[in-house]
C-alpha cells in the first residue's frame, strides 16, 4: 500500500512539472506557469490586441487607455495609461500575468511590477517575426496555442508575400515622420524601419543614437529622402505633413512623394501591422516607377 502511495505521488510530481509552461519574451528571459494564465493584464494598447490576436481576449481583466482594438477591448477595466500605471489598481485585480512594453513602460515599471511578485512577460518587437512571436507566446502562456499558432502562420505568410514582391526592388529612400513639433523619427532599430527594408527602402535616420529621435528640418532636407512617409495620430491624413512642400529642393518634394499611413496599423506592434506594411510597399513601389520613369 505504501509502494502505490508512493508511487502515485511520484506520478503526481512529474505530472506538474509537465504541466509546467515555459515560453521566452522579447529580453530572452524564462517565464514559467504551473498553468495557463487566466487573469491576464495588458500595459500598452498594441499588446491587448495582440492578446486577442492569440485567443486571450476573454482573459483580460484590465488593460491601458487607448486599448481600442478589437472594439470588445474598449470595455476593459482600465489601470491608467502606458506611462502611467495605477499599481494600486492593478494589484487589486489579482493578475496571474502582466503584459509589458519596454520602450513604452519602461524598465523602472517592469522592476516595480517585478518587486510585488507579479509574473510580467516583455514585448518589444524589432522585426515583423517578433510579432509573430509575440503572439505565439501570449497564446501558450493562455492556453490558447492552437489560435495563436494559426493566427501567427497566417501573418507570417502574409509577410512572405509581401518580401518576395517588395524587398529586392531598386532600395528608395525614406523619412518616416511621427509627429511635427517636436519633430520625430525612429532609427534603425525599430519596427517600422524593418517594414521600410520588407519594402525595399532604407531609413535616412537608420544611424539616430535614439529610438523615437528628436530631429531638426535642417537634418532632414540633408538626409533628402526620396519619400516622406508620416503617421499622425488618427486616420486623418495630418496637415503638418504637407509643409515640406515649402523645401522644393527636397527629392521627395520635387517628385511629390509624400505619403500618408495610417498609425494604428503601422505604429502598433500587432498582426495588423500587415496592413501597413502593404501600404508602405505600396507607396514606395509608386515611388519606384515614378523615379524609373524619370530616368528613362
Amino acid at each position: 500500500m505504501r509502494v502505490a502511495l508512493i508511487a502515485l505521488l511520484w506520478i503526481g510530481a512529474v505530472t506538474d512539472v509537465l504541466a509546467e509552461i515555459s515560453v521566452r519574451d522579447s529580453l530572452d528571459r524564462e517565464l514559467v506557469l504551473q498553468r495557463p494564465a487566466t487573469r491576464v493584464i495588458s500595459l500598452a494598447p498594441h499588446m491587448t490586441e495582440v492578446a486577442f490576436a492569440a485567443g486571450a481576449g476573454e482573459q483580460l481583466i484590465g488593460a491601458v487607455s487607448y486599448s481600442d482594438y478589437p472594439e470588445a477591448a474598449k470595455a476593459i477595466p482600465r489601470v491608467g495609461s502606458y506611462d502611467n500605471v495605477s499599481y494600486e489598481t492593478l494589484v487589486a485585480l489579482d493578475p496571474d500575468l502582466v503584459l509589458a512594453w519596454r520602450s513604452g513602460n519602461g524598465d523602472e515599471v517592469i522592476k516595480r511590477l517585478e518587486s510585488l511578485g507579479l509574473t510580467v512577460y516583455i514585448d518589444e518587437s524589432k522585426t515583423l517575426e517578433d510579432v509573430a512571436r509575440s503572439v505565439r507566446a501570449v497564446g501558450v502562456l493562455t492556453g490558447n496555442e492552437a489560435v495563436a499558432e494559426a493566427q501567427a502562420r497566417s501573418f507570417l505568410q502574409q509577410l512572405s508575400q509581401l518580401r518576395e514582391t517588395y524587398s529586392k526592388g531598386q532600395e528608395i529612400s525614406v523619412y518616416y515622420q511621427i509627429w511635427d513639433e517636436p519633430l520625430l523619427t525612429l532609427n534603425g532599430e525599430h519596427l517600422i524601419s524593418d517594414v521600410v527594408r520588407l519594402c525595399g527602402g532604407r531609413n535616412v535616420f537608420a544611424d539616430s543614437p535614439a529610438l523615437v529621435s528628436r530631429i531638426s528640418v535642417e537634418s532632414v532636407i540633408r538626409a533628402d529622402p526620396q519619400v516622406v512617409i508620416a503617421s499622425g495620430m488618427d486616420k486623418a491624413r495630418p496637415e503638418w505633413l504637407d509643409k515640406w512642400r515649402a523645401w522644393t529642393s527636397m527629392t521627395a518634394v520635387e517628385n511629390d512623394q509624400l505619403y500618408f499611413v495610417p498609425p494604428d496599423v503601422l505604429q502598433r506592434h500587432t498582426p495588423r501591422i500587415i496592413e501597413g506594411a502593404s501600404l508602405v510597399c505600396e507607396k514606395l513601389q509608386l515611388a519606384r516607377e515614378h523615379y524609373d520613369q524619370r530616368n528613362e
